[in-house]
């Protein structure tokens, strides 16, 4: 018992402060984009756009899944950090000279020449990267997200003050990349500043193959998943101008911000945390049922509130030049809604070890895509981010299955703790709808009055329902109180 209380509590302090992080993160570059945006072109961020995916692909590869690996190993030794540690930098350096003399044969696919120079400062990253991995997952499998905040926060704040200047002074695109180099750089440094592990002179090829052959099959579906992730950008800027590619790169940035970001601080604080009780079906499935009650509560009302207050955020917040994007995002935001079920059910496959059935799910998913992709594309861009709305919802189907077979949680028990909350979101948005087109005021008193009206109406309609996931979340916050007044008390 004590055990589980002691996880329990881990887990709670580590989900409290990696909330703080993500939430502080999260608003830093929100609004750092947004003043990014008055500064610069739409065309500035499709050319970073068009680059993403390589950049992306280039990650997963250096990353090549040890850092999960590492993280689920219920004993790792020194010599299994420092085997992680090495082969990372190796694979950053190899990665890097791949993305330099990759890099006129992306400029020529998308016909864009200035791409080639962005790619090969981009990929600096990749190694900056390299250095920071295993730092990372020596914090995360001692669920110390204390550590992590103190540097992602500055990171971010540093590298959004250099991009904003950068973009004042007129250096368009490059303010982008700043940004990225300066946050990765900041962001390593502090790891090694802050955390005390340092690598050894050990190397174990045995403890390599045993990592690589977990983290291959993530590397497999990573790969494919990052791939798929930015087809549509892929597509759209092959097929469309580099303005539109903006376009949609802004709106899925903003879009990413929230839902991905949100799931994110869950399941980054929840997966070693189950991964040490992986043999106790009953237990994880306990868990998870809470884990999706807490983040669809707050995912779902964030998703059909930025649907309903695009236009006039973007009104408030952006130039007349960006308001083109705004059905973008919205599309978007509806295609993001079951985000948080797709990344839950696939981590209860990594938490079990069964990447294999990761990638076998992802391979069909992406075959799901390519189909609707092609019949979608000869609608234009809004027949593709209507195809991205039906693509995330069959998705759903074969994502709950494993499920089903490796912890029992069924389907029918999946909706009953995700249908009523999505019905209360969706009734808060037509109430917020409703609102707004009897009013008649400014855009700031427009989203001030609307938002509090759809949050008013959420968090009572929950109270009076006895919704699970706001009496988990009133109970969490309950106990860390209480735990720091009888601290105080004791003090």
């Amino acid at each position: 018992m004590e055990a589980n209380d002691t996880l329990r509590h881990k887990t709670i302090t580590g989900i409290i402060w990696t909330f703080f992080e993500q939430t502080f993160r999260v608003g830093i570059q929100t609004i750092t984009t947004i003043i990014l945006a008055w500064f610069l072109l739409p065309e500035d961020f499709g050319l970073m756009a068009m680059i993403a995916v390589f950049f992306a692909i280039a990650n997963s590869l250096m990353d090549s899944g040890f850092t999960q690996a590492l993280i689920r190993k219920k004993e790792a030794s020194q010599t299994d950090y420092s085997t992680a540690f090495y082969t990372n930098l190796v694979l950053g350096l190899l990665v890097y000279a791949l993305l330099f003399a990759s890099a006129p044969f992306i400029a020529s696919f998308y016909d864009e020449t200035r791409l080639i120079v962005l790619v090969r400062v981009v990929g600096l990253v990749v190694i900056t990267n390299s250095f920071q991995l295993v730092q990372v997952a020596d914090l995360t499998r001692k669920l110390n997200f204390k550590v992590q905040f103190k540097v992602t926060l500055p990171s971010a704040i540093f590298s959004g003050v250099v991009a904003i200047f950068m973009a004042a002074m007129g250096f368009g695109v490059w303010s982008l990349v700043a940004q990225m180099l300066i946050s990765s750089f900041a962001a390593t440094v502090l790891y090694w500043i802050i955390n005390k592990w340092r690598p050894s002179k050990d190397f174990s090829v045995e403890s390599l193959n045993e990592m690589f052959g977990f983290g291959s099959k993530l590397l497999a579906s990573g790969l494919i998943n990052t791939a798929f992730q930015n087809i549509y950008v892929i597509v759209i800027g092959k097929l469309f101008s580099v303005t539109l590619v903006g376009y949609y790169f802004f709106a899925q940035r903003i879009q990413m911000l929230v839902v991905t970001q949100l799931t994110g601080a869950i399941q980054k604080v929840t997966y070693p945390a189950l991964s040490s009780i992986q043999d106790d079906n009953t237990a994880l499935k306990v868990f998870y049922r809470r884990i999706i009650q807490v983040v669809t509560y707050i995912v779902f009302p964030c998703m059909i509130a930025l649907v309903v207050l695009a236009r006039p955020l973007f009104s408030l917040m952006l130039k007349e030049d960006w308001l083109p994007a705004v059905p973008y995002l919205q599309l978007l935001c509806i295609a993001g809604i079951l985000y948080p079920l797709h990344a839950i059910n696939l981590n209860i496959l990594m938490v079990k070890g069964r990447s294999d059935l990761f990638l076998y799910l992802e391979i069909v998913k992406k075959l799901m895509i390519v189909i609707i992709l092609l019949a979608s594309i000869q609608y234009g861009i809004f027949g593709i981010l209507i195809g991205q709305i039906v693509s995330s919802f069959i998705a759903y189907i074969p994502n709950s299955y494993f499920s089903i077979k490796l912890i029992d949680y069924s389907v029918p028990e999946q909706l009953h703790d995700f249908i009523p909350t999505l019905l209360l979101a969706v009734t808060m948005g037509v109430i917020m709808y409703t609102i707004g087109l009897i009013l008649s005021v400014g855009e700031f008193v427009y989203v001030l009055v609307i938002g509090l009206a759809g949050a008013t109406f959420y968090v009572l309609t929950n109270h009076l329902l006895k919704m699970p996931g706001q009496l988990l979340i009133l109970q969490i916050i309950k106990e860390q109180y209480l735990k720091r007044v009888r601290i105080m008390d004791e003090t």
